[in-house]
This record gives structure tokens, sequence and C-alpha cells, in this order.
């Protein structure tokens, strides 16, 4: 498949060549996006592309449940935050509720940082074992 626009190929290189915790960090990035793409359409009462938008951000959360070990602990309480977050993005679709839109945004984010700091840590930690950063 060629890709004329340099962009789109820069885009695309960076999403085969990233580890997984960063193709994390980018799954917390997009969604984080969408929720904003989505305040601003509620804001200006374009329906589809609110909708569209939030559909969206529900299908990261949808693939972030998928990506968890459910053998660790942590990962349950996260599918707990998961199944919330998803169905909370649920309700400010349907009841147009941009309140509930700053909600999750806030445990997207929160996530989201935690998951950057795990990253630099474990990069950090590669760095005084000999590895590669």
């Amino acid at each position: 498949m060629a890709v004329n626009n340099p962009y789109q190929a820069y885009q695309q290189n960076s999403v085969t060549t990233a580890s997984p915790g960063e193709l994390t960090l980018m799954l917390y990035n997009g969604c984080l996006k969408f929720i904003k793409q989505a305040r601003t359409a509620m804001d200006q009462k374009q329906i589809e592309a609110k909708n569209t938008s939030l559909l969206k951000a529900q299908r990261i959360i949808q693939e972030l449940m998928v990506t968890l070990n459910m053998e660790a602990e942590v990962s349950k309480n996260m599918m707990a935050l998961y199944e919330y977050m998803n169905r909370r993005l649920m309700e400010a679709n349907l009841g147009n509720d941009s309140s509930i839109l700053d909600e999750v945004e806030g445990y997207v984010t929160e996530f989201r940082d935690t998951w950057k700091q795990v990253i630099q840590m474990n990069r950090q930690a590669q760095f005084k074992e000999g590895g590669t950063a």
C-alpha cells in the first residue's frame, strides 16, 4: 500500500514500530482527542459528529479492555473502570451531557499520565541495566 502523504507515512510507521507500551499510550491519547472532538461537536449542536467521536472513543476503551491480562489482579480493577467509562460515554452521547465527558476525560488523562510514567521508568531501568533506551 503506497502512502503519498508524508504525514500519513510517518503516522503509519510510528504505529508499526511502537512498543506495546507506546501503543497503549497512543490509545489513551486518541481517546482524549475524540472526547474533546465530541465536546466541541456537542457545544456546536453537531449531533452526528458528536456521535461519531464518542463511538471512536468507546472503541478505543473497548480495545484497551481486550488487551488486559486478566490473570493480573490490577487488570480486573482496570476492566471494571473501563466498563464504567464505556457506559458513561454512552450516557453522555444519549443525554448530550458534557459533564460526563469531563468525568471520563479525567480518568483517561490519569491513566495516560500514569502509563507515561511507567514507560519512562522502564526506559530508565533498561538504560541502567546497559540496555538501549
